[in-house]
């Protein structure tokens, strides 16, 4: 192996522009992450993602306190010793159980939307894939061999206690300089070395010197992101309660609105359960959350004629997607739900009923309902926040001719109002404590006669048709993806909801 000097610059090498991509798929390629594999070059935000999601706001405000300590150290004292304290703040005493759930169902939200489109482009033609990251191993291993393709993950160890984390680094100490020359070295022995060898700084050429081509990734702050239609895998489903990568800046604005935030969050819930529903549009508007509503809705079902209800066919985005088609209509609609915590069910200012998953009993309380007027559903069954629909259950069109679709749509600054691994009680908290949250209500036309079951067709084609319907309004993509799919990605589980009232505080800091 070369002699290396970690105070040789980068320079040295040709950029990664310079890169021929082309005839590479039996070549193995290594690459850093921060600030070449990705575009950014700092680690904070996903370290301060880590913390909120499964530690919650105290643990948030103490990595946020420790930060000045850990820059000063990273920029002029000792890169390891900063990349150390970022470690120890964010995972002294955490479930490494937990850690590996924000791992898999948060980060590869936030490290997709920072892929570096020249590095990628490199390391994507490679057919052999390594990434050499100071970042604790834990953190990034499941979005690089799940949506990158990545063959091998060489990072910093954890080292911990009875599964949970200590805060100290195990094994070789952070991958930094001269060990990540030596875990390269470990990896690959004497006759396999890698072809590409990809790197942004000076403690990155021990490990570049020993691939047989190496290439600097230049910082550009122009530089645009890799879109998401160009990544291997799509992110369809993701989980966390923060809608924005939390930089210092975010992560302290996102600490000082919470004690804001949850007063109004329950001033807007108790406007909405509390008062008369023709008045609740007004009320949300004079509080800051504004309903846009688009097209003609139907008028409310006349019991004395005898004309049965319409069944409202709703996108889901969140659990309040119901409440806000009763803001849109003035008039409170009972929905079915297919889950719903019991402190959703208690400030709900509608009916719901929880459908059984026994398809019998399910059509009969259905038909029940629409017997009494309007009855809203959401065949999805389950959220999802990307632009994509799941699958549409098709009972619903077995039960009845009066079909109206609505596209339901939403917009958020600050916290998701949805949760796959949370407690589900907090959903309506986290999405009214968004500064300006923003609901948009389309209703389309109802289903002409030649398209329901009663003219023939099948309760699957009807589904299937509604649902384009709305991915066409949406300008969503249509997919065949179901509430169990979505589960068993993200929480490991087939999303049933159960009532843990002992965990509420805990919920409302954040975990």
């Amino acid at each position: 192996m070369a002699n290396i000097d970690v105070h040789d610059s980068p320079c040295e090498f040709p950029t990664v522009d310079n890169c021929e991509s082309s005839g590479r798929a039996n070549h193995t390629i290594v690459a850093d992450m921060d600030g070449t594999l990705l575009i950014g070059s700092s680690s904070f935000p996903y370290f301060a993602l880590v913390a909120f999601e499964a530690g919650g706001i105290l643990r948030l405000l103490f990595l946020l306190l420790a930060s000045p300590i850990a820059g000063i150290l990273y920029y002029f004292i000792s890169e390891t010793a900063g990349i150390r304290v970022l470690i120890f703040a964010t995972f002294a005493g955490m479930k490494v159980s937990d850690i590996e759930s924000v791992a898999r169902a948060v980060l590869p939200k936030f490290y997709s939307s920072d892929l570096h489109p020249e590095t990628w482009r490199v390391f994507s033609a490679c057919g052999k894939r390594c990434v050499l990251t100071a970042n604790p191993r834990i953190m990034v291993e499941a979005f690089l061999k799940d949506y990158l393709g990545t063959d091998m993950v060489l990072g910093t160890e954890i080292a911990t206690y009875k599964g949970r984390a200590t805060g100290f680094v195990d094994g070789s100490g952070v991958l930094v300089g001269r060990n990540k020359a030596e875990a390269l070295r470990k990896a690959f022995d004497s006759a396999s070395t890698p072809e590409i060898g990809l790197g942004d700084r000076k403690t990155d050429l021990p490990f570049m010197k020993l691939c047989e081509e190496s290439y600097v990734v230049p910082k550009k702050p122009e530089v645009q992101p890799v879109s998401h239609n160009k990544l291997p895998k799509p992110i369809v489903f993701h989980d966390g309660r923060l809608v924005q990568k939390p930089s210092p800046l975010i992560a302290l604005l996102t600490i000082l609105w919470i004690p804001v935030g949850f007063p109004l969050a329950c001033l807007r819930i108790a406007a909405g359960a509390l008062l008369p529903m023709p008045l609740v549009y007004y009320a949300f508007r004079a509080l800051g959350v504004r309903v846009n509503i688009k097209g003609t809705p139907p008028p409310p079902a006349q019991k004395s004629t005898g004309q049965t209800g319409v069944l409202f066919v709703c996108s889901h985005r969140t659990l309040l997607d119901p409440i806000f088609l009763s803001t849109a209509l003035g008039r409170p609609i009972p929905a079915v739900t297919y889950s719903l915590s019991r402190l959703s069910e208690i400030i709900s200012p509608i009916k719901t009923v929880r459908l059984n998953r026994d398809r019998i009993k399910d059509a009969k309380m259905i038909q029940n309902l629409l017997q009494e007027g309007d009855l809203a559903i959401c065949p999805e069954g389950t959220t999802c926040r990307e632009p994509f629909l799941l699958r549409f259950s098709a009972l619903f069109a077995e039960l009845t001719d009066e079909l109206v679709p609505v596209a339901m749509n939403n917009k958020m600054s600050m916290f998701h109002g949805t949760t796959a691994r949370g407690w589900k009680g907090m959903d309506p908290f986290y999405f009214f404590m968004n500064p300006s949250p923003v609901y948009e209500v389309t209703f389309l036309n109802k289903l002409p006669q030649e398209l329901i079951c009663g003219a023939g067709k099948s309760s699957h084609d009807v589904a299937n048709y509604i649902q384009r319907m709305i991915a066409s309004t949406l300008s969503y993509e249509w997919t065949n993806f179901t509430r169990k799919d979505k589960y068993t990605a993200l929480a490991g589980n087939d999303g049933s909801v159960s009532d843990k009232p002992k965990i509420a505080a805990k919920k409302i800091m954040g975990c």
